[in-house]
C-alpha cells in the first residue's frame, strides 16, 4: 500500500423501524473510512498520479471492508458510492484523483459488477466534518428505491494534512421504498441505467 494510512473507521447503519412502521428485512450500509496523509498537501503538483493508484488501492481495500462489515458476499451488495474530504492544505483536485481514474474498477470487482457509475462527493474541510457518500443501485442508475446517501463522521479527520477516503456498500435501497420507478427485480444491468 502506497498510502500513508493513519486510521480505518467502519460503521454499519442498520434501520430496523422508519415512521412507526416495522422495516422487514432491515436495510443495511456498511462505510469503510481511511484516513490517509495527503503527500501534496501544501503545495501545487501537476502529475497526481501518485494520488490515482493511491485511489485504486483504497477501492480494493475499503469495499472488502465495508462488504465484510455487512457479513455479506460482495456480489449481494445493492448499491455503492464514494466521497473524500481534503484537509485545508489540500486541494479538490487531490480527493479527485482519488476517486475518479481508478478507484472504480477494484470497487466492481469486489462487488462482481456495477455496470452504474459510482456516486461520489468530495469537500475540502477540517477535523470532524461530516462526509456525504451518495448513493446509487450498482448496475442501474434509474432504481429510485436506491437514491440515497450516508453520512460518516470521524472526530479527528481530516487534519489539514490529510485526506479522508470513504466507500459505501449496502444490502438494499432506502427503508420503506414507494416513489416508482425501476425496480430491483427489473434490472438488466446491461448499460448502467436500467
Amino acid at each position: 500500500m502506497s498510502a500513508i494510512i493513519r486510521k480505518i473507521v467502519t460503521v454499519v447503519e442498520e434501520t430496523q423501524m422508519e415512521m412507526g412502521r416495522q422495516v422487514s428485512p432491515p436495510t443495511r450500509r456498511a462505510a469503510a473510512i481511511a484516513v490517509i496523509e495527503n503527500p501534496f498537501a501544501g503545495k501545487y503538483v501537476e502529475d497526481l498520479s501518485p494520488l490515482i493508484a493511491i485511489g485504486e488501492e483504497l477501492g480494493e481495500l475499503l469495499s472488502k471492508r465495508a462488504v465484510a462489515a455487512l457479513g455479506i458476499d460482495g456480489a449481494k451488495a445493492q448499491s455503492y458510492g464514494k466521497a473524500a474530504a481534503v484537509g485545508e492544505n489540500g486541494e479538490l483536485e487531490h480527493a479527485a484523483a482519488i476517486l475518479h481514474p481508478k478507484m472504480g474498477a477494484p470497487v466492481r470487482k469486489v462487488l462482481s459488477k456495477g455496470a452504474a457509475l459510482i456516486p461520489s462527493s468530495k469537500k475540502r474541510s477540517g477535523p470532524g466534518t461530516t462526509l456525504d457518500i451518495p448513493l446509487g443501485h450498482k448496475d442501474a442508475a434509474f432504481v429510485r428505491s436506491h437514491f440515497d446517501g450516508m453520512e460518516v463522521q470521524i472526530n479527528d479527520a481530516p487534519r489539514a494534512n490529510e485526506i479522508m477516503v470513504a466507500v459505501a456498500v449496502t444490502d438494499s435501497g432506502r427503508p420503506l421504498p414507494r416513489v416508482g420507478g425501476l425496480t430491483v427485480a427489473e434490472v438488466k444491468g446491461e448499460d448502467g441505467l436500467r
